[in-house]
């Protein structure tokens, strides 16, 4: 059997698709999806309210425990800063998340107030995480973002040193959203051994399945990328509805099609 570890191939990634809710976990499933991962800002857009530190531990990893029971293929939660600047926050939420029978999980330098952790308490998060990880039952794989790069906190190379000590302390899979174009992609994959997560977003979203391979990503997420072009076909069909009074642009896939999706994607 095929586990959620050995998906990680560098330079033959496999797309991690993040879901929001069970409707869209299935269809991406039914749709080739090899495993699924959540998405902080997605599940928030669900709750009405804006994506960051909105949601709390507990309901963030029951929101993923209901996806992993609506799939038949592994679940990873995006778990934000792991609920706490303390190292014990992040093993803590480790645990849950493995209580909750998810196959992994991230967690990023980032706190939700926007300032990066410092990079020796960042390394001491992480090592946490990781001790967590490693006294799991099954299989975990954890998975350490160095976040910074994304928000203007710090350069490529300050999260290229981050990186290369959340390996050594044992991450799994290494993260840097947004880090730039090709080229810096291609640096992160060069400075570390474990395999490396790749967001298509940005500069990054001109890539295809094969370029990320050729860049040496192990892993292709969406991040919130695929919420938010749901979100856009809202706006769009509501500003033509309420501006104009024109609902040509509400024609969709067939009910019975989608219904089909559904089935077919809960395994």
């Amino acid at each position: 059997m095929t586990t959620f570890r050995d998906l990680h191939k560098p330079g033959d990634p496999f797309i991690l698709a993040n879901a929001w809710d069970l409707g869209s976990a299935r269809m991406l499933v039914a749709l080739g999806a090899q495993a699924i991962a959540t998405s902080s800002a997605g599940y928030a857009f669900t709750r009405g309210v804006p994506d960051g530190g909105q949601i709390g531990r507990d309901e963030a990893i029951a929101h993923a425990a209901e996806l992993a029971r609506a799939v038949a293929v592994p679940v990873s939660a995006d778990l934000e800063d792991g609920y706490g600047p303390a190292p014990d926050a992040c093993a803590e939420t480790v645990r849950l998340s493995i209580e909750a029978g998810l196959a992994g999980c991230c967690i990023e330098d980032v706190s939700p107030e926007g300032t990066a952790y410092g990079f020796d308490a960042s390394v001491e998060r992480m090592a946490a995480a990781v001790t967590a990880a490693r006294a799991a039952p099954s299989d975990f794989v954890f998975c350490a973002r160095a976040d910074g790069v994304l928000h203007g906190l710090y350069d490529l190379e300050e999260a290229i040193r981050r990186l290369q000590a959340f390996e050594a302390v044992g991450a799994d899979v290494l993260y840097c959203p947004v880090p730039g174009g090709p080229e810096a992609l291609a640096q992160i994959t060069a400075s570390v051994s474990a395999p490396v997560n790749a967001l298509a977003a940005g500069p990054l979203m001109a890539q295809t399945r094969a370029d990320f391979g050729a860049l040496g990503a192990a892993r292709i997420s969406l991040g919130s990328s695929l919420a938010r072009a749901t979100h856009r076909i809202i706006r769009d069909a509501g500003q033509a509805m309420f501006g104009t009074g024109d609902f040509s642009s509400l024609g969709g896939i067939n009910g019975d099609e989608v219904d089909g999706y559904l089935v077919s994607g809960a395994g």
